[in-house]
């Protein structure tokens, strides 16, 4: 199994935490209730650009894929469940129709309770026997609040 993150996303979803809680924080110091709200609006707008940079990036990796056949009615979710760490993870598993082995690249989004994306993995489901399944286990990069749910927004067979 491979997963994929960009160092980019990892810095920007740890500056963003920093900031909010240093924004929530800095209340004490002199700052005005309008300041501590900007500087919450701007952190909640980093992590949307987070989200963005992540989808770009999953854009990216099924760019990279050549001769890819779309599979996305292969591909099953488990439900989401919160590992020890903290971080959501879904198994994937992936039918291989084809008459030889192959593997599965596969877009797992997380999304709350709201409905708005929290965040995007890339999993490979590697080797798959012709006429078999795989396994693959999507992690979410970041502690995510709330109750996530997960869909695949895409996967490949190549």
């Amino acid at each position: 199994m491979t997963r994929w993150t960009t160092p980019a996303l990892l810095a920007a979803l740890a500056l963003t935490g920093l900031t909010g809680l240093t924004g929530l924080t800095a209340c004490s110091d002199g700052d005005s209730p309008s300041s501590v709200a900007s500087k919450v609006a701007s952190a909640a707008s980093r992590a949307g650009d987070a989200v963005a940079s992540a989808t770009a990036e999953a854009g990216r990796r099924f760019d990279d894929i050549k001769n890819g056949v779309d599979a996305k009615d292969d591909v099953r979710l488990a439900a989401p469940t919160t590992a020890a760490d903290g971080r959501t993870t879904v198994e994937v598993t992936a039918t291989n129709r084809a008459d030889s082995a192959k593997s599965f690249a596969v877009q797992v989004d997380f999304t709350g309770q709201d409905g708005k994306l929290l965040d995007v993995v890339v999993v490979t489901v590697s080797d798959v026997p012709a006429g078999g399944t795989g396994k693959a286990t999507a992690r979410s990069t970041h502690t995510l609040s709330g109750k996530a749910t997960a869909k695949v927004s895409r996967a490949v067979r190549y």
